[in-house]
């Protein structure tokens, strides 16, 4: 299994007991908005995964090796031992409904990720996240979490890093829940304002509020791979309408 180097220590840092779970019982039953206009849909039926930024919206991009269509599924597996892969889409959006679906194949571990390339304000411009492992799920807000620039930096030092933690409180929920090898998962976001909402194989089982969500402008979505394989398939983005 590939070693976590910095900065994905810090992700794996963040999935920890730092943030407190959330508990069913404080999950919306409803969900936060209606889909609105369909932004991005893809079944990986055809195409293929672009180097670099791609050719424009709706294209996927490997930033970081490795990603490939491969039947009929987007296909990803960490080839750099600094860094987990990147597969990204370039799409600008504000309050979204994510759905896709996924099947672990190895990695232990991977993100879908909200970015604004233009903010400089968080590292790599990164906005929101779910991050998904074996035995938990955990709902982030990076803007003002633990991408938030100062937080970041702060989490590099042991000795401020029990004050990065208290600055952590309440940017990030973490849900206990079971994923196994080789079985497909149904997975909703919703991102409404400052409000993150996540469903798994159609039941409500993650809630989140902190500002960093209501960032104005998400210039794209993207999945990053740590270890080896996952499969991942019909991607729906649509406008959330309230």
């Amino acid at each position: 299994m590939k070693k976590l180097t910095f900065p994905f220590a810090i992700l794996a840092l963040s999935l920890s007991g730092v943030l407190c779970p959330v508990w069913a019982d404080e999950v919306p039953a409803k969900p936060l908005a209606e889909k609105g206009e369909l932004l991005l849909s893809d079944d990986f039926s055809s195409g293929e995964v672009s180097e670099g930024r791609g050719k424009g919206e709706g294209n996927w991009s490997a930033l970081i090796p490795a990603f490939a269509i491969e039947d009929g599924a987007l296909k990803g597996w960490q080839a750099r031992d600094d860094h987990g892969a990147v597969g990204r889409t370039y799409l600008p959006m504000k309050d979204v409904i994510v759905e896709f679906r996924f099947r672990l194949e190895g990695t232990k571990n991977f993100n879908a990720v909200f970015d604004d390339q233009g903010y400089k304000g968080s590292h790599a411009g990164h906005i929101a996240r779910v991050a998904f492992a074996p035995t938990q799920i955990r709902l982030g807000d990076d803007k003002e979490g633990v991408m938030r620039n100062d937080i970041f930096e702060m989490r590099r030092d042991p000795a401020k890093k029990a004050e990065a933690d208290k600055l952590l409180e309440g940017r990030g929920a973490t849900v206990k829940q079971t994923l196994e090898q080789e079985t497909w998962y149904s997975v909703t976001i919703e991102i409404v304002g400052d409000e993150m909402r996540v469903s798994l194989d159609g039941e409500p089982m993650g809630y989140l509020k902190s500002p960093g969500l209501a960032h104005e402008t998400k210039t794209s979505f993207h999945f990053t791979v740590n270890g080896d394989h996952l499969l991942v398939d019909d991607v729906k983005i649509w406008a959330a309408k309230s």
